[in-house]
């Protein structure tokens, strides 16, 4: 009996939390779709599973986007948001409804993982505050149901539970904590790249300093921090190594500069006070057409934490120091976004990439709430009596809901099914209008449907047929009178290997795709999609910290 009641008390705020999130997906569970931004997300969940049905494992190239000239998204894109879609899709769901799978797990999952890091820190109470306060972040609300940027919410996710492993590994040396830690830091980098490029200097900060606060330590253990990061990085390597190495082969680089220049987009100081929710986009000046407001409780928080700096001291000094990092982190995160971070932005060629200096407000919110729990916490020394402390988190939980939930509500809803959004048309030209940056460089794109090709191959003085189609596999029989150059309609990518009745054959880039020269007479044309030497090199560093992670657990 004993037993069961610890259990339920452990599950009860997993279950409070789980309650709270419903009311944030509730919309996803409405009949049809909504729009946003990045209006691509089922199309890709079901690219990605049509890829995994074919036999291509890990997922880099798909064969309707790209004007039906394919191309390798999930190479650069980071995937992982797209498996847990395409595994929904292929135990039989519609690919509209395991899209709408996919990004419900993401936004609850960061309640969850955010309650298991405030809890180690600041107690059950203080965990299901900041829990709440996390998962209704106003921006959490924007990449939901305005952008429409589900890799980030899955790094959104991961974040704190990354934290949680690196935090224990310090305080326990234990390497189950080190396997959770690089799991959690691989899962950021393969959900999404652009928040791990900007959280990394905070994690290797924190496992340097973590490091050095463990002086009578073996040196082992002293590492243990930063070998969870490296470990995190071995597993996540046959994603983020072809990136480095493959980029220059795409237009990757066309989304730097433009209308992302980040210059353009930095958030005026009045608009973290106030600005009117919207579903526009980001503009220059202070008058965008979306909301970047921290939002009046999310600043109360803030206010309150740096006035009781001093009594978190008094109470605990190793909370007092967590807070104060806490604080610092926040301000440094809100610098970031603001227009006098320039100089930085300027001096460092990196941080281009990033695009939008809002992107910051995501660690600023992860440091917001985690200072949520830490009010929770000091309340929770001075309120002796149990259930007086539980009716002011309630309601301090009931006051973040009731202000909070109305961001997470589409603009509209309107009727749609898995055609609208996978009907070859729709994918050969709607969607891959919308993101082209995966083709080739000098890929001259069509200009209307029309053009799109029919066929691999569908201008050559000869007969061909097709006998096998696959993703990363395709079968074509070719009988001509004369040595000619054979056009493929496919995407030129180095991965892409010919072999003529067996024979590997050159493959020369066009503007419209491949070409290969093809000998007089009857043959058997084999393309097949195999790994370069890049992805080989990051597919190997992968198994072997897989491997680590196995060896870690059994010894």
């Amino acid at each position: 009996m004993q037993s069961f009641k610890k259990t339920l008390k452990e599950i009860l705020p997993f279950v409070f939390i789980l309650i709270a999130g419903y009311i944030i997906v509730k919309p996803l569970t409405i009949s049809g779709f909504y729009p946003m931004h990045d209006d691509t997300q089922v199309a890709r969940v079901f690219e990605m599973g049509k890829s995994l049905m074919d036999g291509l494992f890990p997922v880099r190239w798909v064969n309707d986007l790209g004007y039906g000239y394919g191309y390798p998204i999930f190479n650069f894109y980071a995937p992982f948001a797209y498996y847990i879609g395409a595994f929904f899709y292929l135990v039989g769901n519609s690919a509209l409804d395991g899209t709408k799978i996919m990004i419900g797990i993401g936004i609850i999952s960061a309640g969850f993982s955010m309650y298991l890091l405030s809890k180690s820190f600041f107690g059950k109470f203080g965990g299901i505050f900041a829990a709440i306060c996390y998962l209704y972040a106003p921006y959490h609300a924007l990449d939901a149901y305005v952008r429409g940027d589900i890799a980030e919410i899955y790094a959104y996710a991961f974040f704190p539970l990354a934290l949680f492993g690196l935090w224990k590994t310090f305080k326990t040396k234990s390497k189950k904590y080190a396997v959770l830690s690089a799991l959690g830091f691989a899962c950021i980098i393969i959900s999404h790249n652009l928040t791990a490029l900007m959280l990394f200097p905070l994690f290797i900060g924190l496992g340097v300093a973590f490091f050095f606060l463990q002086k009578k330590e073996t040196l082992f253990k002293k590492l243990l921090p930063l070998l969870s990061l490296f470990l995190g990085m071995l597993v996540s390597a046959f994603y983020w190594i072809p990136v480095f190495f493959e980029m220059r082969f795409t237009n990757v680089l066309s989304q730097v500069g433009g209308g992302a220049d980040f210059h353009n987009h930095f958030v005026c100081l009045s608009q973290l006070w106030y600005s009117p929710w919207g579903f526009g986009g980001s503009a220059p000046g202070c008058h965008d057409g979306i909301a970047f407001a921290l939002g009046k409780i999310y600043i109360a928080i803030v206010l309150v934490s740096i006035l009781a700096l001093p009594v978190f001291y008094r109470v605990k000094k190793e909370t007092g120091i967590i807070v104060s990092i806490s604080i610092l982190c926040l301000f440094l995160s809100l610098f970031m976004v603001l227009q006098i971070s320039e100089v930085l932005w300027n001096s460092i060629p990196v941080l281009a990439f990033l695009q939008y200096p809002w992107r910051f407000l995501l660690p600023a919110f992860f440091f917001i709430s985690f200072l949520g729990g830490s009010i929770v916490f000091l309340l929770q020394q001075y309120i002796m009596q149990r259930k007086f402390l539980f009716a002011i988190v309630f309601l301090f939980c009931f006051s973040v809901i009731v202000l909070e939930w109305r961001y997470f509500i589409p603009q509209y809803n309107y009727p749609a099914t898995d055609k609208d959004f996978t009907a070859e048309e729709t994918l050969n030209w709607k969607t891959s209008k919308i993101s082209d940056e995966y083709m080739p460089k000098d890929f001259k794109k069509p200009t209307n449907v029309t053009q799109i090709p029919q066929d691999i191959v569908d201008t050559f003085d000869g007969r061909t047929a097709v006998t096998v189609d696959k993703t990363q596999e395709k079968d074509i029989q070719i009988q001509t009178d004369k040595t000619q150059n054979l056009p493929l309609n496919i995407a030129y990518f180095p991965a892409w290997q010919a072999f003529v009745d067996g024979k590997q054959t050159k493959l020369s880039q066009t503007p419209t795709g491949m070409i290969l020269n093809v000998p007089k007479g009857l043959h058997n044309l084999k393309l097949i999609f195999k790994s370069s030497p890049a992805e080989i090199f990051g597919n190997t560093l992968s198994v072997i910290g897989i491997i680590l992670i196995i060896l870690a657990i059994i010894v």
